[in-house]
């Protein structure tokens, strides 16, 4: 009961941590807007009044489209940086094979690739989810990778010595041990996916927050423009919220203090 409590307190304390910093901000944004009293920078007042209506006519779908794209990219990351990264840790030989275009390729500004991206994908659906994957598949084979080379070795004897095949050390060992560390490379490589997103969304497309938002400003509809830049924001808000949800959720032991 003591242990509930203090989960719940400290939900309630995040919660209200949160509900502080949007209404310090908002604050800030009132002041700023209404001391300069520039067109591009509107009340956030209406701007929050523009999205309650505007959201029901079609920022919804906006908004439904670039948060598909992440978490598509974010799913084909996983698949294909986990099957790279755990089995780099774990096997020598699969390290050796890997490491060197991991180092080449990691440290590459992704948008730098764009236009290669765009001549081999074309500058649909393809290019975006391709963006995607090449920004966050890198920080999840090397978290994955470095997190099984801190397990022990004399763990894998003792299993080994019992009788454990390297299909059951990887689902009661190396996966679990990992699972933390694939949380934080998802969390710090959303902001940069988001970025991208937006940039690549100016692209071949007629749907997405980044469109609307460019669209917005070459329509000089500033109002518009900020309800899209908050939208996006609340988006990536809600993906880092998840991602601490599925880390309490998957991995427990690392969230009870």
């Amino acid at each position: 009961m003591a242990i509930k409590n203090k989960g719940i307190k400290s939900n309630n304390s995040h919660s209200f941590d949160t509900a502080i910093a949007i209404t310090a901000i908002l604050l800030i944004w009132y002041i700023i807007s209404a001391v300069a009293n520039i067109a591009f920078l509107p009340s956030p007042i209406s701007v929050l009044e523009n999205i309650f209506y505007k959201f029901t006519d079609d920022l919804w779908l906006h908004a439904v489209y670039s948060l598909s794209r992440i978490i598509l990219g974010i799913s084909i990351s996983l698949v294909l940086g986990l099957g790279i990264g755990l089995g780099m840790g774990y096997y020598p030989w699969w390290d050796r094979a890997f490491s060197s275009f991991v180092y080449l390729l990691y440290p590459v500004p992704k948008i730098a690739l764009l236009p290669l991206v765009m001549m081999v994908c074309g500058i649909g659906e393809t290019a975006k989810i391709t963006m995607l994957v090449l920004i966050i598949v890198f920080q999840i084979i090397v978290a994955s990778r470095d997190s099984v080379k801190t397990i022990p070795q004399e763990v894998y004897y003792s299993l080994k010595v019992l009788g454990a095949k390297d299909i059951t050390i990887f689902r009661r060992v190396v996966f679990p041990a990992t699972l933390p560390s694939i949380f934080s490379a998802i969390r710090i490589s959303l902001g940069t996916a988001l970025s991208v997103l937006f940039f690549t969304e100016t692209f071949g497309t007629t749907y997405g927050m980044g469109y609307y938002i460019m669209n917005s400003w070459t329509r000089v509809n500033y109002v518009d423009m900020f309800s899209g830049i908050v939208v996006l924001g609340i988006m990536g808000f809600i993906l880092f919220y998840v991602v601490d949800i599925l880390l309490k959720y998957c991995c427990p032991w690392k969230t009870q203090s």
